[in-house]
Protein backbone atom coordinates (compact mmCIF):
# COMPACT_ATOMS: atom_id res chain seq x y z
CA UNK A 1 0.00 0.00 0.00
CA UNK A 2 1.67 3.18 -1.22
CA UNK A 3 0.73 6.26 0.81
CA UNK A 4 1.91 9.75 -0.07
CA UNK A 5 3.77 11.37 2.79
CA UNK A 6 3.88 15.08 3.34
CA UNK A 7 7.21 16.31 4.72
CA UNK A 8 5.43 18.60 7.15
CA UNK A 9 3.53 15.65 8.62
CA UNK A 10 6.76 13.71 9.13
CA UNK A 11 8.38 16.50 11.16
CA UNK A 12 5.60 17.09 13.65
CA UNK A 13 6.66 17.33 17.24
CA UNK A 14 4.65 17.08 20.44
CA UNK A 15 4.94 19.90 22.93
CA UNK A 16 3.11 20.60 26.15
CA UNK A 17 0.87 23.06 24.29
CA UNK A 18 -0.03 20.67 21.48
CA UNK A 19 1.29 19.95 17.99
CA UNK A 20 4.05 22.03 16.45
CA UNK A 21 5.65 21.77 13.05
CA UNK A 22 9.44 21.72 12.88
CA UNK A 23 9.32 24.45 10.23
CA UNK A 24 7.62 26.72 12.79
CA UNK A 25 10.55 26.40 15.18
CA UNK A 26 13.06 29.18 14.70
CA UNK A 27 16.63 27.90 15.07
CA UNK A 28 18.09 31.23 16.18
CA UNK A 29 19.42 32.50 19.47
CA UNK A 30 17.03 34.53 21.59
CA UNK A 31 17.14 36.44 24.84
CA UNK A 32 14.21 35.52 27.06
CA UNK A 33 14.66 35.59 30.82
CA UNK A 34 12.07 32.88 31.44
CA UNK A 35 13.63 30.07 29.37
CA UNK A 36 13.28 26.74 31.20
CA UNK A 37 16.51 24.93 32.00
CA UNK A 38 16.38 21.11 32.30
CA UNK A 39 12.67 21.09 33.28
CA UNK A 40 9.56 23.26 33.22
CA UNK A 41 9.99 23.76 36.98
CA UNK A 42 13.30 25.54 36.42
CA UNK A 43 12.04 28.55 34.49
CA UNK A 44 13.40 31.78 35.98
CA UNK A 45 10.52 34.07 36.94
CA UNK A 46 12.63 37.19 37.53
CA UNK A 47 15.81 38.80 36.30
CA UNK A 48 17.54 37.75 39.53
CA UNK A 49 16.51 34.13 39.03
CA UNK A 50 17.79 34.31 35.45
CA UNK A 51 21.12 35.70 36.70
CA UNK A 52 21.26 32.90 39.28
CA UNK A 53 20.69 30.33 36.54
CA UNK A 54 23.49 31.88 34.48
CA UNK A 55 25.81 31.79 37.50
CA UNK A 56 24.91 28.11 37.97
CA UNK A 57 25.90 27.43 34.35
CA UNK A 58 29.20 29.29 34.83
CA UNK A 59 29.95 27.13 37.89
CA UNK A 60 28.96 24.01 35.94
CA UNK A 61 31.38 25.00 33.15
CA UNK A 62 34.17 25.52 35.69
CA UNK A 63 33.32 22.13 37.21
CA UNK A 64 33.72 20.43 33.83
CA UNK A 65 37.18 21.92 33.34
CA UNK A 66 38.14 20.96 36.92
CA UNK A 67 36.98 17.38 36.34
CA UNK A 68 39.03 17.16 33.14
CA UNK A 69 42.09 18.53 34.94
CA UNK A 70 41.65 16.16 37.88
CA UNK A 71 41.35 13.21 35.50
CA UNK A 72 44.60 14.18 33.78
CA UNK A 73 46.31 14.64 37.14
CA UNK A 74 45.15 11.32 38.55
CA UNK A 75 46.03 9.52 35.30
CA UNK A 76 49.59 10.87 35.66
CA UNK A 77 49.67 9.64 39.27
CA UNK A 78 48.51 6.18 38.21
CA UNK A 79 51.14 6.09 35.44
CA UNK A 80 53.84 7.01 37.97
CA UNK A 81 52.65 4.25 40.30
CA UNK A 82 52.81 1.73 37.47
CA UNK A 83 56.30 2.93 36.57
CA UNK A 84 57.53 2.64 40.16
CA UNK A 85 56.38 -0.92 40.75
CA UNK A 86 59.51 -2.87 41.65
CA UNK A 87 60.45 -6.39 40.76
CA UNK A 88 63.36 -8.33 42.23
CA UNK A 89 65.53 -10.60 40.10
CA UNK A 90 68.01 -13.00 41.70
CA UNK A 91 71.55 -13.14 40.23
CA UNK A 92 71.63 -16.87 39.52
CA UNK A 93 69.49 -16.42 36.40
CA UNK A 94 72.38 -15.78 34.01
CA UNK A 95 70.72 -14.63 30.76
CA UNK A 96 68.35 -12.25 32.53
CA UNK A 97 70.94 -11.02 35.01
CA UNK A 98 73.37 -10.23 32.22
CA UNK A 99 70.74 -8.04 30.62
CA UNK A 100 69.95 -6.41 33.95
CA UNK A 101 73.63 -5.64 34.56
CA UNK A 102 73.54 -3.36 31.53
CA UNK A 103 70.28 -1.66 32.58
CA UNK A 104 71.15 1.89 33.77
CA UNK A 105 67.96 2.13 35.85
CA UNK A 106 68.60 -1.09 37.82
CA UNK A 107 69.59 -0.64 41.47
CA UNK A 108 71.54 -3.05 43.63
CA UNK A 109 70.45 -4.15 47.06
CA UNK A 110 70.72 -6.83 49.70
CA UNK A 111 67.71 -8.99 50.45
CA UNK A 112 67.70 -10.75 53.80
CA UNK A 113 65.31 -13.60 54.52
CA UNK A 114 65.66 -15.99 57.49
CA UNK A 115 69.19 -14.77 58.16
CA UNK A 116 70.39 -15.42 54.59
CA UNK A 117 71.65 -12.42 52.66
CA UNK A 118 71.45 -12.34 48.91
CA UNK A 119 72.64 -9.61 46.56
CA UNK A 120 69.93 -8.62 44.11
CA UNK A 121 69.26 -5.99 41.47
CA UNK A 122 65.94 -4.18 41.43
CA UNK A 123 64.45 -3.00 38.18
CA UNK A 124 61.40 -0.87 37.55
CA UNK A 125 58.76 -2.01 35.17
CA UNK A 126 57.82 0.85 32.89
CA UNK A 127 54.37 1.36 31.47
CA UNK A 128 54.75 -0.88 28.43
CA UNK A 129 51.48 -1.15 26.53
CA UNK A 130 48.17 -1.36 28.32
CA UNK A 131 48.33 -1.76 32.07
CA UNK A 132 46.44 -4.69 33.60
CA UNK A 133 42.96 -4.08 34.96
CA UNK A 134 43.10 -2.82 38.53
CA UNK A 135 40.09 -2.22 40.75
CA UNK A 136 41.83 0.73 42.45
CA UNK A 137 42.44 2.45 39.09
CA UNK A 138 39.71 1.46 36.67
CA UNK A 139 36.71 1.98 38.97
CA UNK A 140 37.66 5.58 39.92
CA UNK A 141 38.53 6.27 36.26
CA UNK A 142 35.06 5.10 35.19
CA UNK A 143 33.42 7.26 37.89
CA UNK A 144 35.36 10.36 36.81
CA UNK A 145 34.58 9.82 33.12
CA UNK A 146 30.89 9.29 33.95
CA UNK A 147 30.83 12.56 35.91
CA UNK A 148 32.58 14.35 33.02
CA UNK A 149 30.01 12.99 30.55
CA UNK A 150 27.11 13.96 32.81
CA UNK A 151 28.30 17.53 33.32
CA UNK A 152 29.14 17.84 29.62
CA UNK A 153 25.66 16.72 28.61
CA UNK A 154 24.04 19.14 31.07
CA UNK A 155 26.04 21.97 29.51
CA UNK A 156 25.08 20.76 26.03
CA UNK A 157 21.39 20.80 26.96
CA UNK A 158 21.75 24.35 28.28
CA UNK A 159 23.27 25.49 24.98
CA UNK A 160 20.56 23.65 23.03
CA UNK A 161 17.92 25.95 24.57
CA UNK A 162 19.39 28.59 22.21
CA UNK A 163 19.18 31.17 24.99
CA UNK A 164 22.00 33.70 24.53
CA UNK A 165 22.54 34.15 28.26
CA UNK A 166 22.81 30.41 28.84
CA UNK A 167 25.18 30.02 25.89
CA UNK A 168 27.45 32.85 27.04
CA UNK A 169 27.39 31.50 30.61
CA UNK A 170 28.62 28.11 29.41
CA UNK A 171 31.40 29.82 27.43
CA UNK A 172 32.31 31.99 30.44
CA UNK A 173 32.48 28.95 32.71
CA UNK A 174 34.67 27.14 30.21
CA UNK A 175 36.98 30.16 29.95
CA UNK A 176 37.28 30.74 33.71
CA UNK A 177 37.75 27.03 34.36
CA UNK A 178 40.47 26.77 31.74
CA UNK A 179 42.28 29.82 33.13
CA UNK A 180 42.07 28.36 36.65
CA UNK A 181 43.02 24.72 36.04
CA UNK A 182 43.89 24.40 32.36
CA UNK A 183 47.59 23.94 33.03
CA UNK A 184 46.81 20.65 34.78
CA UNK A 185 44.84 19.28 31.84
CA UNK A 186 46.62 17.33 29.13
CA UNK A 187 46.55 19.19 25.84
CA UNK A 188 46.75 15.93 23.89
CA UNK A 189 43.06 15.13 24.42
CA UNK A 190 40.05 16.63 22.73
CA UNK A 191 38.42 19.53 24.56
CA UNK A 192 34.88 18.76 25.60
Amino acid sequence: MDMPMDTANMTMMMTSSGMMLAKDMAMVFFNAHNTPLYSENWAPASTGAYAGTCIFLIILGITLRALLASKASIEAKWADQAWNRRYIVVHDNKPLSERIEKDPDAKTGVLTANGVEEHVRMIGSGPHGVQPWRFSVDLPRAAIVTAIAGVGYLLMLAVMTLNVGYFLSVLAGTFVGEVAVGRYHSSAGVAH
